[in-house]
């Protein structure tokens, strides 16, 4: 049976599974996500969906300043264990979400911690927009859909393309340091600084340049 490219994002994000081993558990659960992840759990390969109940109180707060001192990040990333925190791996994945906030300017670290209110409002706007365009009002709403989904993935942390590897989203990331580490990691908080911000100033893109710092 056709496997639903959508469900197997969705699958790979919440378990930290190959997409390989994500295609076959959706091929024997015709295309359920649930029953997806019980088959990948009873096959020793879904690490994330193994770990993600546990409790992750320890980890780092980890800063980036970006070089013309312009930006400036601080991000709370949580794992089980004071011995995890202090590994180089961990740090070097906290300091890679630092960077990363700082060039994307996430709103939140979720869907979860948008408000229904800001929700609502968006769809608004998506709305009229939409029948401005002349689109017919029958086909509006499922249009108004696909951008919502559009706006969790341009402003929610977890649903961004990753930097240094846009075919990865960071929650994909996430669950695949679960899986290499061995503990439940959680992104908690970040607060992301730009000076000026709110007031009228150059627009500047802040992406190429974080992405050119990395690569010097």
């Amino acid at each position: 049976m056709a496997v639903d490219a959508k469900a197997v994002k969705e699958l790979r994000e919440r378990t930290g599974a190959g997409m390989l081993d994500c295609k076959k558990a959706l091929e024997a659960t015709n295309n359920d996500i649930d029953k997806a992840i019980d088959y990948l759990r009873e096959k020793g390969l879904a690490a994330a969906a193994n770990k993600a109940g546990r409790l992750a109180s320890d980890g780092l707060v980890e800063s980036y300043i970006h070089s013309n001192g312009r930006i400036g990040v601080l991000v709370e990333v949580n794992c089980e264990t004071d011995f995890v925190a202090k590994t180089d791996q961990f740090k070097d994945f906290v300091k890679d979400v630092a960077m990363h906030i700082a060039a994307s300017n996430p709103k939140f670290v979720s869907r979860e911690e948008v408000s229904a209110e800001e929700i609502e409002k968006e769809k608004e706007i998506l709305t009229a927009q939409a029948l401005n365009e002349g689109k017919p009002a029958k086909i509006v709403e499922k249009m108004v859909e696909g951008r919502i989904s559009k706006y969790y993935e341009e402003f929610c942390l977890l649903e961004q393309s990753f930097i240094k590897d846009p075919d990865k989203t960071i929650a994909t990331l996430v669950n695949e340091k679960i899986s290499t580490i061995g503990e439940n990691i959680s992104i908690r908080r970040f607060v992301r600084f730009e000076l000026g911000e709110g007031l009228e100033k150059k627009v500047e893109n802040f992406a190429e340049e974080v992405m050119a710092q990395i690569n010097n």
